[in-house]
């Protein structure tokens, strides 16, 4: 078996609402070989991974797959158990999974849910080597492989502070979007959009967070405050420190003056000596070093967050307890094998390490790691109980007296943090600073919260939801109103028209098309920008109050979505197209790919559909929010059932498009007085005028607003480039679409035909990628419509050869019954149209089906200047007298 391709689906899938991994595989010459007929195979692979004994698979019950193996199932099946096990070792719970023949007979796709990406892409590498291994005879060592998976995994996993926020958002329903591979995180889209970094948000100042870094200048600040802190200053060498130690008084504290989690941190020093080696120390992490009063007392994190106390833990340095009989080193050993502590922030404790600190702390107690003290004596490891250099935490919210929890506050105002964590040395934090000589001896930014969520002792403080309220408080969005926009034909002039009646309600619209991505109209970035990546960019974007995304198939096939859930999910059609890519393969297959938008609305919202298109029953089923309807019909006995339920549709009666709820109906506008119709005469633009209403009426944007922004949304260049564009050329005019699929064409012909032209032209071309079928279907409609013909190839081929596609259509024209001689082949589409416009004959309608827009517009625009310009030598002839 050999790995093809790892594809990562982060969000909403075809495949599941979960974040999954599509892997594609070579089964090679195992493809039809059931795994009972390799031999040992079943026996070493349980053995190997027997949690895999728990799979239920498609039996239903625990140990169904095991009966599986033993009834003989094949290699890719195997594989998919085979990662989720792994996965589960490494400690994700992800059960979602199954492989399916891609190509026959050999290439399969094996898609399954994942929690850890990383995690989730090592394993399905694991698995083939394993698998391979297997079939092979040969050794593999599968408990290192795996503690390399967790050590790979470990460092791809958010933090425990940001994930506790994560967590606790994601409870609300906020959507989260991880930025990058680090703990950078957005909650919320658009303009309500919040970004955290552990406890640092995007609200914390970085003036405060330079503050906070440098323990000096904040004890000044908080001084002037009147906040009790430890009396010191700054030292450079070891004799400035040890004079500054002896004019304190011992006991005192050095510590490096711009360090983090304790480092280089000494306490309780009382003689010459030992600030000496604690200054070497320190001078390791700064170049400055803080000599200052040591405070008698109990060491207090308090975690403030906003404008109060969120939670107070009392932490206690890493220690180990004596059992007569081991020496410090192995006591160290053995409690590091506690299920809590882990590597860095992995677990709620972190493992101890047996470093220069802990030797010089052991050695102020007159021990050494080899010594073994008497049974049940503490030995401590470290003088600070940061949990970072293993130190346990045990909860003091409910004790903290008031006056300190104001003090805290103060102090975190007083630096300018949001969220501050304030270390307070006291013998008891119950009662007052005042009255115990306790002080506020640092003031930490983006405080970690691991001790709060899981203390050693007392009870657990979700400080995650604190913070999240602070960020998201009470009335205050979290997002914006999201539409997303899908179907066969349709979609991109349904999406303009949705953006353009939402700027008109005085929105910042951000806006995905086949053309670009839009911010409040301004293109930001141009091409097909219809998938999940060009989502997240309009979403990530501050300006954004209002998104409307034009959702391909391509992006969703390959990619999933680029957003949780919408407010509005619109399908404007199900027609043949694209048939035969990505494994889609019939109408229904592009119905299941498509629904995927209206799956993913949120509860209260609303999904769009069209009751006149065929499919519509086979998406109906999928929804889960409420339906609006729209039909160019108001008899449609779907609307009209719906609208008995008392459900909500747009519809068509009298040439009036209408807006219904039960027995409840408001006239909207005369499809006629929307420009974009030219008088009622262009029907796919009546079709998405529909789309568009209902859309709006999901977002309960008001009639007057949606009447607005029909009215003044037309058909050009500028509103709605390359979607049935009609540029008047004096005696003849050019159309210009993006038609292409049979649907497509065959709506645009319908609607040219209205505009009474004397004889139609075309020139028309297909991509490469679509079936000899669907080519021949639109050569023949061309062939029995068209008074002439130019057929032309796309500059991107899609996998054919030169003139293989216009060899299609010229057969399929001519079956559908125009003459030869009034065909014509010109692969570059510009010079088809130029040659087409050339040879116009007075009240001709040329329409062009393009596949690149701007050089087209380019091309009508220097014709038009020729012929005008001719136009104006003609009359200036026929002015001149004559002789």
């Amino acid at each position: 078996m050999k790995i093809i391709d790892i594809q990562c689906l982060r969000g909403r899938n075809i495949y599941c609402h979960r974040p999954v991994v599509k892997l594609t595989v070579d089964l090679e010459d195992y493809c039809d070989t059931p795994t009972v007929e390799i031999e040992g195979f079943n026996d070493r692979l349980v053995h190997l991974l027997p949690g895999i004994k728990r799979h239920c698979c498609s039996p239903g019950y625990e140990g169904g797959f095991v009966d599986r193996l033993k009834e003989g199932t094949y290699l890719a099946h195997v594989a998919e158990h085979i990662i989720l096990e792994l996965q589960s070792a490494a400690g994700y719970d992800s059960r979602y999974g199954k492989a399916r023949v891609w190509k026959e007979p050999n290439i399969y796709h094996i898609i399954y849910e994942y929690k850890n990406e990383k995690c989730a892409v090592e394993a399905a590498q694991l698995a083939v080597k394993l698998i391979n291994a297997l079939i092979k005879g040969e050794e593999l060592d599968i408990n290192g492989e795996i503690k390399k998976l967790v050590k790979i995994s470990s460092q791809y996993e958010l933090g425990p502070s940001t994930k506790a926020i994560v967590d606790e958002a994601v409870k609300r329903g906020i959507p989260v979007t991880r930025l990058g591979n680090e703990s950078l995180v957005q909650l919320g889209y658009g303009k309500y959009q919040r970004r955290i970094q552990s406890t640092i948000t995007d609200a914390t100042s970085c003036i405060a967070v330079d503050i906070a870094g440098n323990k000096f200048l904040t004890k000044q600040i908080l001084s002037e405050q009147d906040i009790p802190v430890p009396y010191g200053d700054i030292a450079y060498t070891e004799d400035s420190a040890v004079t500054l130690a002896e004019a304190i008084g011992f006991p005192v504290v050095v510590k490096p003056y711009d360090g983090n989690q304790g480092k280089g941190v000494a306490l309780n020093l009382s003689s010459e000596q030992q600030v000496r080696k604690a200054f070497q120390a320190a001078s390791a992490f700064s170049p400055a070093v803080m000599v200052e009063k040591f405070i008698e007392g109990k060491d207090y994190r308090v975690l403030v967050v906003g404008d109060k106390v969120s939670a107070v833990a009392e932490r206690r340095a890493a220690c180990v307890v004596g059992d007569g009989t081991s020496t410090i080193a192995q006591l160290v050993q053995k409690e590091n094998l506690n299920p809590l502590r882990g590597e860095e922030h992995e677990k709620p404790l972190t493992q101890l390490k047996m470093d220069n600190t802990v030797q010089q702390v052991l050695e102020k107690q007159g021990l050494t790691d080899q010594s073994i003290p008497s049974k049940g004596q503490v030995v401590w490891l470290r003088e600070n109980g940061n949990l970072s250099t293993g130190g346990t935490a045990t909860d003091r919210t409910d004790e903290i007296h008031p006056y300190n929890a104001q003090i805290a506050v103060k102090a975190a105002q007083a630096i300018g943090l949001d969220i501050a964590g304030i270390d307070i040395t006291s013998p008891d934090i119950s009662v007052p600073l005042y009255r115990n000589g306790g002080a506020v001896v640092e003031v930490n930014a983006a405080p970690g919260i691991r001790m709060h969520v899981y203390p050693s002792e007392g009870k657990a403080r979700n400080v995650g939801k604190e913070i999240v309220d602070m960020l998201f408080p009470e009335g205050v969005p979290c997002s914006i109103p999201i539409v997303s926009v899908t179907g066969t034909n349709g979609k991109t002039t349904t999406t303009r028209m949705i953006a353009h009646i939402l700027r008109t309600c005085g929105l910042t619209v951000g806006m995905t098309t086949t053309s670009g991505i839009y911010i409040d109209e301004k293109c930001i970035l141009k091409g097909d920008n219809t998938g999940p990546h060009s989502a997240r960019m309009v979403l990530g974007n501050r300006s954004v109050e209002a998104a409307v995304l034009e959702t391909a198939r391509g992006g969703m096939v390959k990619r999933g979505l680029g957003y949780d859930r919408a407010d509005v999910g619109i399908i404007t059609n199900i027609t043949e197209d694209h048939l035969g890519i990505d494994g889609i393969n019939t109408l229904e297959d592009l119905a299941f790919v498509k629904s995927l938008v209206v799956e993913a609305v949120k509860k209260d919202g609303y999904a769009v559909l069209n009751a006149d298109d065929a499919m519509v029953l086979e998406i109906i089923p999928r929804v889960r929010s409420e339906i609006i309807y729209f039909s160019k019909n108001h008899d449609n006995p779907i609307v009209v059932k719906h609208l008995k339920q008392g459900g909500r549709a747009v519809y068509i009666k009298d040439n009036i498009i209408v807006m219904a709820k039960g027995n409840e109906t408001t006239p909207v506008l005369n499809v006629k007085d929307i420009p974009a119709t030219y008088q009622g005469k262009v029907e796919c633009n009546i079709e998405n005028s529909l789309a568009a209403v209902s859309g709006a009426c999901g977002l309960k944007i008001p009639v007057e607003k949606i009447v607005q922004g029909l009215k003044s949304f037309r058909a050009d260049v500028n509103v709605n480039p390359g979607r049935f564009n009609l540029f008047e050329l004096g005696s003849f005019s050019v159309l210009v679409d993006y038609g292409h699929n049979i649907a497509g064409y065959r709506t645009v012909l319908d609607s040219a035909r209205r505009l009474g032209a004397q004889r139609l032209v075309g020139v028309i071309g297909m991509p490469g990628d679509r079936l000899d079928r669907h080519i021949s279907l639109v050569g023949r409609l061309c062939g029995e419509n068209f008074d002439y013909i130019y057929i032309k190839e796309d500059s991107d081929l899609r996998g054919r050869k030169q003139g293989e596609a216009a060899d299609i259509l010229y057969n399929s024209v001519l079956e559908g019954g125009i003459s030869k001689e009034n065909v014509e082949i010109i692969y570059n589409e510009v010079e088809a149209l130029q040659k087409a416009m050339l040879d116009a004959r007075p009240g001709d309608l040329i329409i062009i089906f393009y596949e690149n827009f701007e050089p087209i517009v380019e091309c009508i625009k220097k014709i038009s200047q020729e012929l005008e310009k001719n136009r104006e030598i003609e009359v200036e002839m026929i002015q001149q007298p004559a002789g």
